[in-house]
Parts: structure tokens; sequence; C-alpha cells
């Protein structure tokens, strides 16, 4: 029987012969600690419209992980992912009004200048993760936060820290690596915070002065106001950096759809979706049982921790045609990617936005890079994307 605290070989490189197998065979997957493996397409939609049956916090089951009173501890259990109403609720509404349409276009010549600043200057033989996808996404969040340019230094290592802390599995380095990460990102951010009360910005496109000064319901706590600080980083930085690599890599090895991109430019948007899709840069989403269930034929008790399988249910054949075909003009495309329900990611509209330009500009300065045999994929479970593209552009 399949096990995610301990998958079969092979599986953290390329899941997705596994995913079939468990789509085909196994789709509801007992785990031997008493959880629930969930791969089919509509039942992962079914438990993201459902909150009450299926809830999102984890006290209970980071406390053993993490540690009660730990840093992970408190930074997982209250930032906008693993909260329910009303906590979600308020986090969620003052968070959506600081990522409205009018603040997000007045980002993009800002991204456009990024992207276009990495590409004017990178090397001819670049990592594309390390001098690219990796990049964006800190300088955009950090532009979010108006983070000033000279202290972004530290932001991707504390994210991967705080981020590889949700694999299933984790070694007491991981744990320490994890804990110190979240000190000292609560450290900077009281001081940034501080300094931005003194001198506000722009709430209508400063995220970091909208979420300081709340809205007309009220305010964050200072608690809750930088661990969801750190959540916008963590959110937008690891996930952004797969869409963009698994793009670049996905794009590199489909020749025909490459042309296709060439020949129609418009179709960037779908391919983007396609890309979504077909490698999810978040594999795996979590629910807690608040009362028994039926799912698969097998009765759930309450209490019982759901696996959300979001890279199984994105090649169910139950939804989508050929699944194991990457297809750039697919349409329909109802994939899970960025899960559903009340928690539908906050920052889609974000996240797309940076995905098509940054890959749109790559394609049209550098339409003939060439990736190298030797790419690899990070070692993780729950995110998936290229640790490493070393490439030629010419």
């Amino acid at each position: 029987m399949f096990t995610l605290a301990s998958p079969p070989d092979g599986f953290i490189e390329d899941p997705f012969p596994f995913y079939d197998q468990l789509l085909d065979q196994t789709p509801v997957c007992p785990q031997p600690d008493g959880s629930f493996l969930i791969c089919k397409h509509a039942d992962l939609s079914a438990i993201y419209r459902d909150t009450n049956i299926y809830v999102s916090d984890k006290k209970t089951a980071f406390g053993p992980k993490f540690g009660q009173g730990s840093a992970l501890y408190e930074h997982h259990t209250t930032s906008l992912v693993f909260n329910d109403p009303p906590l979600h609720t308020r986090v969620r509404r003052i968070m959506t009004a600081a990522l409205t349409p009018k603040a997000l276009a007045r980002m993009e010549p800002g991204l456009i200048d990024v992207v276009d600043q990495l590409l004017d200057t990178m090397p001819r033989e670049p990592d594309l993760i390390d001098d690219f996808a990796a990049t964006i996404p800190v300088q955009i969040i950090g532009n979010l936060l108006d983070v000033p340019m000279a202290e972004r230094g530290p932001l991707r290592d504390w994210s991967l820290a705080i981020l590889g802390a949700l694999e299933p599995t984790l070694t007491q380095t991981q744990l320490e690596q994890g804990n110190r990460a979240v000190s000292e990102f609560k450290t900077y951010l009281q001081d940034l915070i501080a300094r931005r009360k003194a001198t506000p910005g722009d709430p209508d496109t400063d995220v970091l002065t909208r979420l300081i000064f709340g809205d007309s319901h009220g305010e964050l706590t200072e608690n809750e106001l930088i661990h969801n600080c750190i959540f916008i980083l963590n959110a937008g930085h690891e996930t952004t950096t797969n869409l963009i690599g698994s793009s670049l890599a996905l794009l590199h090895d489909h020749a025909d759809q490459r042309s296709k991109l060439a020949r129609d430019p418009s179709l960037i948007t779908s391919c983007i979706e396609e890309v979504l899709r077909f490698r999810s840069p978040n594999q795996f989403g979590n629910r807690e049982t608040t009362r028994p269930v039926a799912i698969g034929g097998y009765e759930i008790p309450a209490g019982t921790n759901l696996h959300l399988c979001i890279g199984a249910a994105n090649r169910d054949p139950e939804v989508f045609d050929n699944p194991t075909h990457f297809d750039i003009t697919r349409h329909p495309n109802r994939h899970l990617a960025f899960a559903g329900g009340p928690h539908v990611c906050v920052g889609l509209t974000l996240a797309r936005m940076e995905g098509r330009i940054a890959i749109d500009r790559f394609l049209k300065k550098y339409p003939k890079f060439s990736l190298s045999p030797s790419r690899t994929y990070g070692r993780r479970i729950r995110f998936h994307g290229p640790a490493h593209l070393p490439t030629r552009l010419f």
C-alpha cells in the first residue's frame, strides 16, 4: 500500500505515475497513522466547499509535529491557510482588500521591470531557478510589502525553511531550521512594522500599510499581522518559483507546445493554466474531519487528517481528457492548483500574472534556450518543482 510518510523509490523525483496508479486503484488510500490520502477531483472539490465537516485548523495535528509553544507551531496555527472562520474570514477580508485589481494593476509595470532587468543581466549559461524563477517572487512580494531592497537577502532562505517544515516527516535539523527562521523573520517584521506605523505608505498599493491599519471591521492583532506577513511571503515564493520553473521545463521538453506558443503568444494565459494543472506547484493540502464521513467506500471517523492530493486530482480522467498529455490549449481546465471553496488561494491573480509575464518575456528574449541534462528537482513531497535548471540561452 502507498504510504505518504515513506513513499516508494522514485516518488519524490516523479510522483505523477504513482498518482495515476492511485487514481486507478486506490483513490482513497488509508495510511498507517490513521489518516487518509484522497485523490479524486470530485472528492477534493466537495471537501474544499464544506468548511463545517472539513476544517483547516491544525492545532491538533501540529502540536505533536512542532511542539506546542514552538515558533513553527505559533506560525502555522496563526496564518491564513491553516485557520477557519471567524479568524480566517477576518484575515482574508483585510488581505483581499489589499490585493485589489487596482493594486495589482499598479504592480504590473514593476513586475515587468524586475523580469526585464533579470533577463538583461542574465549570464549566458544561467541556472533558471537561482537566476530567474526564484528571484522574481522575492522581489515582487518585497515590493508588495515595500521591504527595502537592501533587506531582502534572507527572505528566500526563511521561506524555504518554514515551508520545508510542512513535509510529512521531518528531521531534527529541519525543525531547528524552521523554528529559527520563524523567530528571525518575526524579529525582522516587528522592526519593519514599527517603521511603517511611523511612516505609513499608500494603503491602496502598500499591502503592509493596509494590513497594519485594517479595515472598517477592525484590525489584526500584532501577532496575526506578523504571521500573515510571513504567510504572504511563503505562499507567494515557493509556489511561484515552482510555477515559473516548471513552465520553462515543460516548454523545453514539449517542443510542439513551445512552437504553438511561439506562433500564437495569446496562448500564454492558457499555457500557465495547463502548467498549474500538469505540474501543480503545491501537490498536497490537508483537512481534518469534524464528524464521521464516508468517502470512496471508507467510513472515516471524526478527527481524521485527510491528505488532499492536488497533483492526482489534476490528472483525474473523469474530469480531464487525456490527462497525462501537456496541452497548452486545454479548455476547460478545472484544475485545483489554487485549492477551492472559501480557502481558494487569495493570491491566485498575482501568481498568474507573475507566471504569464515571466514566461512571455523570457521566451521573447531567449526563444532558443536549451536546458542542460543535469537539471534537478526539489526533494519535497508537498511542493514540486525544479531545484536547478542549468541552461544555455543561445
